[in-house]
């Protein structure tokens, strides 16, 4: 069970699928409650929801656009008047990738719409309400893109490294009411969004010689909500096998 807070409540973003979807369940089997937050993958949701109450904890299934400021706050407003979660995880993401003299002005703002545009959305809603109970966890989700850049991806890249310079700034803010705020950084991970890379010319860039895992981003995820990194803010956790260093 957590240790750290008599609310077992996390929020995570873009949760019915991929690294969000392990955070959720490796969460819950934790002791965690989820408001399990996704746009349209309803069956992955449902299928995400039936894990997590088979660990005994309840989902709550939030679907809206985080890039939605409206529909993010008539779906969360109501529920934070009755309750504040102890955390949030800022998970969803997309990406658009292409060489930057090819990229369209579509393609630039969708990532930077669903990466950075709904961290304010989502962090101005929740940490309006952390504030008054003078305690909370908020994490994001970069990536090893936004640490070192990464051709093909201004766009995510620009997004991830705004979203670890946001989380440094909003940990700074927020640290005197008790509210830690990090990053967790993946490299290479086991997901959809590895399917199509040159893999075979990118594991030997790898110390470990592999991909990582969902497993093992949700880990560090549930390492920092825990009461062992009650002096950790500020702080971005790398998750790449030493890809960077």
């Amino acid at each position: 069970m957590p240790e750290n807070s008599d609310n077992k409540i996390v929020f995570i973003s873009g949760a019915s699928r991929g690294i969000g979807a392990a955070i959720a369940v490796n969460l819950a089997a934790a002791g965690y409650d989820i408001w399990l937050n996704y746009r349209s993958s309803a069956d992955h949701a449902q299928a995400v929801k039936a894990e997590i109450e088979a660990c005994g904890r309840s989902c709550t299934l939030l679907p809206f656009d985080v890039t939605d400021e409206q529909a993010a706050t008539e779906m969360l407003e109501p529920l934070l008047i009755q309750n504040v979660p102890f955390a949030v995880v800022h998970n969803a993401g997309i990406t658009r990738d292409t060489l930057l003299p090819m990229m369209q002005r579509a393609e630039w703002d969708a990532v930077i719409d669903v990466h950075l545009n709904s961290f304010y959305i989502l962090g101005r809603i929740f940490s309006r309400y952390m504030l008054s109970r003078r305690k909370g966890r908020i994490i994001t989700i970069a990536s090893l893109s936004g640490e070192i850049g990464q051709a093909g991806q201004v766009n995510y890249s620009a997004a991830k490294a705004g979203l670890i310079g946001a989380s440094k700034a909003l940990a700074r803010e927020l640290g005197k009411r008790n509210i830690l705020v990090n990053a967790v950084s993946p490299g290479l991970i086991e997901t959809e969004m590895i399917t199509d890379l040159p893999l075979d010319k990118m594991l030997p860039l790898i110390p470990l010689g592999r991909v990582g895992t969902k497993k093992e981003v949700a880990g560090v995820v549930r390492f920092l909500l825990s009461e062992d990194a009650s002096y950790i803010t500020g702080q971005v956790i790398s998750v790449n096998g030493g890809m960077h260093m």
